[in-house]
Parts: structure tokens; C-alpha cells; sequence
């Protein structure tokens, strides 16, 4: 029976030249399933067989992931696991998959964190200077906020997929698919005034540089936001995925249709842009206290 890591080779192999999977995705499948490996190794005390794997160690896998990751993570990596087997099955290496009985723990209910008006617009406003790197972090910050950008969304932009003139930027976004997202007016500026201080309003290569001239990456992009956080010492740390929830909040908040938010984000299921709405509420308990003619009970008296 071959060696575990032998086999995730083999399946990371095919999910890169046969599903044609996202570096980011590619990378996770392996890190998760190295986990895997790492952890049969330890209680085999030998190298890892896919023979060893069996659901009574998974499930000893999983309490133990319990101990120190969220049910989403843990969730994930089963997923990842399951995938795997069934690509063993599949091709003939084990009969059954070993993952395929154990339930996937219930996510946490956990609402979306986002910024409110004043708080965004002092992080996307952070950078004043006129050298082109701040132009850059500007210009960055407008477009996650002003378009609900994924990062590797942003970082994959070249300079040719937006339309300034028209305000309309082109997106290519989880799985390939491509989508058409307005660009506010002030990202737009941004844009033009970065774009300016490079010399290049036109042209096919990447939109954003780093300081050696190359595409930047997530990990740069993470770092600017962080340091224009720590500037306004309103959070120790954000993410720039909470600039996405916030963009999705206040377009639910402003009356947007849910279907449009969810074409807007790129969103392949509806009940994936639904959890907006619980942030929402208030504000739609608002409107209707206002807005109904039966919304208050005049007391009688």
C-alpha cells in the first residue's frame, strides 16, 4: 500500500491539471491534508499509509482538532479529506472512503464583522501622501470598499480590465467565472491618480505593483491594510476581507436587492450573501417602525 504523501501528491496533481483549481485552493487541499499526515505519522509511529487511515482515526483526528480550531475549520479539512478518499476510491486504490460517514460539525453562527460609514472612510482615507506607493494603498483600499473585491480578485487585476471612463471594472473570480462590477466614483479617482503617478493609464500588465515592479500578492495587500488600521487605532487587526463585508453590509443597509448583492460579490449561491441580512435587521426594524401605518399600536386610554 503506497505512502500517504505519495497519494496527495498524486491527487494535488490532478486537482491542478484536471479540476483546474485556484493556487489559493490547491494550496489549502495540501496544507490540510499534510495536517492529516502529520498526525497519522505520530500515532503510527511510522510513515503514513493510506491503509492506516480508517474512520475511528479520523474521528481521533477530528477530537483533536477540536481542541483548538473552529468547527469551520475542522469542517474544511473534512471536506478536504473526503475529497481525497473519494479520488482514491475512484481510482481504484481503497474500496471505501473512510470520511464519508462522519457528519460535518454545524458551523458556528457566527455574523460577518464590518466597519460602520465613519470607520471605513477614515481607513480608505488614510493614505494622504502624493508618492506613488500611498497613491497605491489608496487606490487599494477604494477598490476592495467601493467593489466587494475578493483579495485575490484585486491582486489578479490588470490595468486593461477596468473602465475608468465607464466606472466598470472586469473581475475573474472563484472557478473562472468572470463578472462586471461598478466602480465608485471616488476608487475611480484613486485609480487615475495612481495610474498617473506610474505613467501608465493604459496597458494589459497588473494593475497593482509592489516595490520590485512586480504584481503584488494577498500578503502585501493584508499588510497595508494593517498598517492603515493601526494608524487610526480603531481595531489592532482586520483583515481586507472585512472591507468585502462591509461593502455587502451597507449595500443591504442602502436598500439593495439581495440578488444583486450576490452578483455584485460573485456569489455562486444565494444562501451564501443571506448572512447580510442578520446585520441588517436592525436597520430593515427601522424602516418598517417608520415606514408601516400598522407598525405602532396607539394606546387606548
Amino acid at each position: 500500500m503506497p505512502e500517504l504523501s505519495e497519494q496527495i501528491a498524486v491527487f494535488c496533481r490532478y486537482l491542478d491539471t484536471e479540476r483546474n483549481v485556484s493556487p489559493h485552493t490547491l494550496a489549502a487541499y495540501r496544507s490540510d491534508l499534510e495536517q492529516l499526515t502529520a498526525f497519522v505519522t505520530r500515532e503510527t509511529g511510522t510513515a503514513a499509509r493510506v491503509a492506516d487511515v480508517d474512520h475511528l482515526l479520523l474521528r481521533r483526528y477530528l477530537a483533536q482538532l477540536g481542541k483548538h480550531s473552529r468547527k469551520s475549520s475542522i469542517g474544511r479539512k473534512l471536506a478536504a479529506i473526503r475529497s481525497f478518499f473519494r479520488f482514491l476510491v475512484r481510482s481504484g486504490y481503497v474500496e471505501k472512503n473512510p470520511a464519508e460517514l462522519i457528519a460535518t460539525p454545524k458551523k458556528e453562527n457566527r455574523l460577518p464583522f464590518h466597519l460602520d460609514i465613519d470607520q471605513v472612510t477614515t481607513l480608505v482615507e488614510g493614505p494622504q501622501d502624493d508618492d506613488p506607493y500611498a497613491l497605491r494603498d489608496r487606490a487599494i483600499l477604494e477598490l476592495l470598499y467601493s467593489c466587494g473585491l475578493r483579495v485575490s480578485e484585486l491582486t489578479g487585476l490588470a490595468i486593461g480590465d477596468l473602465d475608468l471612463s465607464s466606472g466598470m471594472v472586469r473581475v475573474l473570480g472563484k472557478g473562472g467565472k468572470e463578472r462586471i462590477v461598478p466602480v465608485g466614483s471616488r476608487a475611480v479617482e484613486a485609480v487615475r491618480a495612481y495610474l498617473a503617478a506610474r505613467g501608465e493609464l493604459a496597458g494589459i500588465g497588473p494593475l497593482f505593483l509592489n516595490t520590485r515592479d512586480q504584481r503584488i500578492n494577498r500578503r502585501s495587500v493584508a499588510r497595508i491594510v494593517d498598517a492603515y488600521v493601526l494608524r487610526i487605532a480603531a481595531f489592532k487587526r482586520i483583515s481586507p476581507h472585512v472591507l468585502r463585508h462591509t461593502f455587502a453590509t451597507h449595500m443591504l443597509e442602502g436598500g439593495a436587492d439581495l440578488r444583486a448583492i450576490q452578483e455584485l460579490l460573485g456569489h455562486a449561491s444565494l444562501s451564501t450573501t443571506q448572512k447580510y441580512t442578520h446585520v441588517g435587521i436592525d436597520h430593515l426594524m427601522e424602516v418598517y417602525d417608520k415606514a408601516h401605518p400598522k407598525a405602532h399600536t396607539k394606546k387606548e386610554g
